[in-house]
């Protein structure tokens, strides 16, 4: 059992706690009946903000779309405002234009190309809205005056700066220095970079809005001139300086390449440089024109439309190219004529004109590709004119070798070189600079089907063949023409001396190789007829030393008198001797050995047969009194003998 006292205290415990537990009860009620009344509070805030929100709402909508209607208004407004001034600015362009289209482009290009803009556009404007207006006549009027005035500026830029290209820069252009491993081409500088750059825009504008086409014949007729002026100032340069100084090439051009034009045409018998001049030029000028007309293409390709350049080219190129085909005709006809007279060296001046086409032949085709067939086949047809004149050439004059008539009058008194024989051979050794021209040049006239594809040796055959022809010819008139002569020595001196002319020729200029080619024992041949006629020579003077022999020569005992007869016998063969050896040496003084070689042997070789004849006589006779005035025979010593023949073919002496 508890005690009473700690119950009640106990008790007292509990109900101070309970009283303790009510107040904080109390204190919770009162806290949630506050907070009750601010969430009221707050809810009734808020459904009032809420209402108050919903009716700014339906105050501010309203007004925001106004605004936007507003503004859409006001754009649409500003948009038509500016439709009505570009419309009416078309009205007017005719107006703010007037005075640029009427002053022209001239100095002020892209502010006159702005201007045609303007004016194009007003004419797209009412060609599309309003047809019918009068302001589409003005502005078209306006539209073509501009054009006009372009056309005009084309012309007027291209006439005032196209220049003749200067001869001495043509000449460094078509001369390259063979030193350089690296050549820079001499660029020809056409128009000035501004202007070609106007010159360009114009003929772009007039292609793509002109619808013009005249601008290229305008522009080929200018260049075309010029191209023509530019060759002719080279010929003319020529004519000016080649005869008086010889400086045809500017000073920084030192060496030129093989396949220019440098080497000049061969001297002909009798003609002066004045030929040689014009081949030179006009082979610099079909250099000049391969250089230029490509030039040309280059400035052309810049300016016209690719699908006009070709026959924009073709026609630019026309009257250059027809001056040098008719140059070239009225060299084969000048030929002709000098065939026709006879005067074959003439068509001399044909073949390194005619090397030097076939050698460019090939740049010359490259620059004339696209052309038409008629411009492409001029050349080929001036080539083909050349090789026939120039084959017909060589065989008229192979045939006048063979019928050049005998005159007397024209045989060389002293038994020297034939005039025939030179000329012949002169023409021969200019043939050798151009071998390979005049192999094709007869190739050209072969029918044969050996001659279907015609090569390097088969031509070289054909000259070679040519050449003996020719040289036979000769051989056969030589012996026809040494008939003329009386003394069949001086026939045997005039043969040996154009034989001889002939080898020596032959064996100098290396004009013995291309005969060897066909006729391998040639030389061997030549120095067979030399010696025949030194032979044949050599025979003249038996009726000199036939006296000196022991035929009729009396047969004696030493200290035997001989019978008048026998002595008789001694003094005619001394006098015909003496008379022999007088007559033959008086006539062959006056005959000519030019070569010094054989004009030596002969000699040597006479004294020694004379000479050893004579000194074997006079010993024979040395102990024989035949008569009492010995000196009356024994007119010549051995020793002058020898002097005597030594004087022989020395018109000098």
């Amino acid at each position: 059992m508890i005690p009473t006292e700690d119950a009640s205290a106990r008790k007292r415990e509990i109900e101070e706690k309970l009283k303790q537990e009510q107040e904080t009860l109390s204190f919770i009620r009162e806290n949630l009946e506050k907070s009750d009344q601010l969430t009221k509070g707050m809810v009734s805030i808020l459904s009032s903000f809420e209402s108050r929100l919903m009716q700014l709402e339906n105050s501010i909508i309203p007004v925001h779309k106004q605004t936007e209607n507003l503004q859409r208004l006001q754009e649409n407004v500003d948009k038509t405002l500016s439709c009505m001034d570009h419309v009416i600015s078309y009205y007017h362009v005719a107006k703010d234009t007037d005075r640029i289209i009427r002053e022209g482009p001239t100095g002020r290009l892209d502010e006159y190309l702005a201007c045609i803009a303007k004016i194009q556009k007003a004419v797209e404007y009412f060609q599309d809205n309003n047809p019918d207006s009068p302001e589409l006549n003005t502005v078209k009027a306006r539209f073509e005056k501009g054009k006009e005035l372009l056309e005009a500026e084309f012309r007027s830029l291209l006439t005032r700066y196209s220049k003749p290209v200067p001869p001495i820069l043509i000449l460094d252009a078509i001369s390259l220095d063979e030193e350089l491993e690296v050549q820079e081409d001499v660029v020809l500088e056409h128009l000035p970079e501004g202007v070609l750059q106007d010159i360009i825009c114009i003929a772009g504008w007039l292609v793509e809005y002109g619808r013009n086409q005249d601008f290229m014949n305008v522009y080929f007729q200018i260049r075309s001139s010029q191209l023509d002026r530019s060759i002719k100032g080279l010929k003319d340069h020529f004519r000016k300086n080649s005869a008086s100084s010889g400086i045809l090439y500017s000073p920084a051009v030192q060496t030129k390449r093989k396949d220019t034009p440098t080497k000049k045409a061969p001297k002909r018998p009798g003609k002066d440089d004045v030929l040689d001049i014009e081949i030179d030029s006009y082979i610099h000028c079909i250099s000049a024109f391969v250089k230029l007309a490509q030039s040309e293409y280059a400035l052309l390709a810049e300016i016209i439309p690719e699908h006009h350049q070709k026959k924009t080219f073709d026609s630019l190129i026309q009257e250059a190219l027809d001056n040098l085909m008719l140059e070239g005709d009225n060299i084969v006809s000048a030929a002709r004529r000098a065939i026709m007279r006879h005067d074959y060296s003439a068509v001399l001046t044909i073949f390194p004109i005619l090397r030097h086409l076939k050698m460019n032949k090939s740049d010359f085709d490259a620059t004339l590709q696209g052309t038409a067939a008629s411009t492409k086949n001029k050349l080929p047809t001036l080539i083909t004119s050349m090789e026939t004149i120039g084959a017909k050439a060589l065989e008229e004059f192979a045939d006048s070798i063979k019928n050049d008539p005998d005159k007397e009058y024209n045989m060389p008194k002293d038994g020297t070189v034939h005039e025939l024989t030179s000329n012949a051979i002169l023409f021969l050794q200019q043939l050798l600079d151009f071998h390979e021209t005049a192999g094709a040049m007869l190739a050209s006239q072969e029918t044969s089907s050996s001659a279907s594809s015609y090569t390097s040796e088969f031509n070289k055959r054909l000259l070679s063949t040519y050449i003996c022809k020719v040289l036979g010819n000769l051989q056969l008139n030589l012996l026809s023409k040494s008939k003329v002569y009386e003394d069949s020595a001086l026939s045997a001196i005039f043969l040996h001396n154009n034989y001889n002319y002939i080898l020596k020729s032959l064996e100098k200029s290396e004009l013995i190789q291309l005969v060897t080619v066909t006729q391998k024992k040639a030389e061997s041949s030549y120095r067979e007829l030399i010696e025949q006629q030194i032979m044949m020579y050599k025979s003249s003077w038996l009726k000199v030393t036939e006296h000196l022999t022991d035929r009729n020569m009396p047969v004696f005992q030493p200290g035997t008198k001989l019978k008048d007869k026998e002595r008789q016998v001694i003094k005619d063969k001394f006098k015909g001797f003496n008379d022999g050896l007088e007559e033959l040496c008086k006539i062959q003084k006056g005959w000519a050995i030019p070569d010094k070689e054989q004009r030596d042997f002969i000699r040597q070789s006479q004294k020694k047969v004379v000479s050893d004849a004579y000194r074997s006589f006079l010993q024979r006779c040395a102990n024989i009194s035949f008569t009492k005035n010995p000196e009356k025979y024994h007119k010549y010593r051995p020793e002058e003998v020898e002097e005597m023949i030594e004087k022989l073919f020395d018109t000098s002496a």
